[in-house]
């Protein structure tokens, strides 16, 4: 099963009249990955979309994408993607619609792991974490780097969800588990959705399945409210 790294390394370059800071996003694999994942990218709104929007992660192989010092947007990984012999590509899990490499503007259809980023936000902090609240297809770390504000440390889920996933939220490729839904997205259920009386801080609240993320991912945020101690800056 791969994991995700994803480190967020800033840099500081002194011009004569300014000060720019330039931001970067480091993705890279864990040599123990044996099969490539197709990792997508959605700049969130109001934000300058930047390129790629999608590529091709070999096992192993480093990869260090540029982004705006104030970018925000997401990051997660397709999988088991094939092409079709007009060039038309799919993904079973976390693809984005586009039938391409690239997502031109596609978010994740769930379930995806998430990696989710505000760079230079309130009090020009960065702030990241890893969501599973729309389900669950990779393991995914975030490791800062370069900076020494805010509630620094590590986060995400380094834990295989998809073989212990409750049978119900499970997503299989054969007899092999290869990803795990969201509650909300198998059953229509205001308090899983978190919407209608449930959609306050007070009234959403862990249940069971998000409860059982929690516990194998106490970093990662699980349910829409989880906010306390999964965001990171």
């Amino acid at each position: 099963m791969p994991t995700l790294h994803l480190s967020l390394v800033l840099a500081t370059f002194f011009l004569p009249s300014a000060l720019l800071r330039c931001s970067f996003i480091n993705l890279y694999y864990r040599k123990k990955c044996s099969y490539t994942v197709w990792p997508g990218m959605l700049s969130g709104a109001g934000t300058p979309p930047i390129s790629p929007t999608g590529f091709v992660l070999e096992p192993g192989e480093p990869t260090s994408i540029s982004v705006p010092t104030s970018w925000s947007g997401r990051i997660w990984g397709r999988t088991l993607c094939t092409q079709d012999p007009f060039g038309k590509l799919s993904c079973l899990t976390g693809d984005c619609g586009s039938s391409t490499l690239e997502c031109s503007g596609g978010g994740a259809i769930p379930p995806a792991s998430l990696a989710e980023f505000t760079l230079n936000g309130a009090g020009g902090l960065d702030f990241y974490d890893v969501s599973i609240v729309d389900g669950y297809n990779l393991l995914m770390m975030i490791f800062p780097s370069g900076r020494t504000r805010g509630n620094y440390t590590s986060a995400g889920c380094a834990a295989d969800l998809n073989g212990d996933c409750p049978v119900e939220l499970k997503v299989v490729d054969g007899s092999e588990g290869v990803a795990c839904k969201s509650a909300c997205d198998v059953f229509e259920d205001s308090p899983y959705y978190c919407s209608g009386a449930y959609a306050t801080l007070n009234t959403c609240r862990p249940r069971s399945y998000s409860q059982f993320f929690k516990t194998v991912c106490p970093t990662a945020y699980s349910y829409a409210y989880d906010d306390g101690t999964n965001t990171f800056t």
